[in-house]
């Protein structure tokens, strides 16, 4: 049984509102500014997925990761308004490279507060677009609807990607073993690997 069914199974030992617990937690924390960087949130979303039962309780954890994905939106969003570029100093940050808080706020000049949408599909950036977008004060009439497709696009790709690959983790692990999932896993890695080659290439290309 791999790690997946295993965490997949340990979650449905749980009540129900336990899970939309720890899915909105874990969901608001990589969100959150800073704090995402180090938090399993996507991991953990679909774990979740994987492990509700039903069309209501799956529908329901995407509107509850979604939600508090946003929230996590607002924390950097709310600090970015307050402490303006003071922010780049915040104890949290000091470990971000620069170039990472650029890329935002790049983002950010270049497609105003819908980065936040655009970009959240973008690791560590996702979660300094909202402070960036802080700093920049942009309007928060327009912050809020960037913040929630955004989530609700992040939410739907891990609540029912989870939901996914739960309907199908036993059949993949009888009939692949541990060896399948490692050829697997390998393809996934110099996939994601090709994938970073080719953004730097392009954004270099670009500079």
């Amino acid at each position: 049984m791999s790690w997946f069914t295993q965490a997949m199974e340990a979650l449905k030992d749980l009540p129900p509102p336990a899970v939309l617990g720890a899915a909105a937690a874990f969901s608001a924390a990589e969100s959150g500014l800073g704090i995402g960087v180090a938090v399993p949130g996507e991991t953990a979303v679909l774990i979740a997925g994987a492990a509700v039962d039903g069309k209501a309780m799956l529908a329901g954890l995407f509107v509850v990761v979604a939600l508090a994905a946003s929230c996590g939106d607002h924390v950097g969003y709310v600090l970015g308004r307050r402490y303006g570029d003071r922010l780049r100093s915040v104890a949290l940050l000091r470990r971000i490279e620069d170039r990472q808080w650029d890329r935002a706020v790049a983002a950010l000049h270049r497609h105003g507060a819908w980065a936040v949408f655009l970009t959240r599909l973008l690791p560590v950036i996702r979660t300094l677009t909202p402070a960036a977008a802080g700093v920049a004060k942009v309007r928060y009439s327009r912050f809020l609807p960037a913040s929630l497709a955004g989530a609700a696009t992040w939410s739907a790709l891990y609540v029912f990607g989870g939901a996914a690959a739960g309907a199908s983790a036993e059949k993949l692990t009888d009939s692949f073993g541990a060896v399948g999932w490692a050829v697997v896993g390998g393809l996934v890695t110099v996939a994601l690997v090709a994938w970073v080659v080719l953004r730097r290439y392009r954004t270099r290309q670009r500079g």
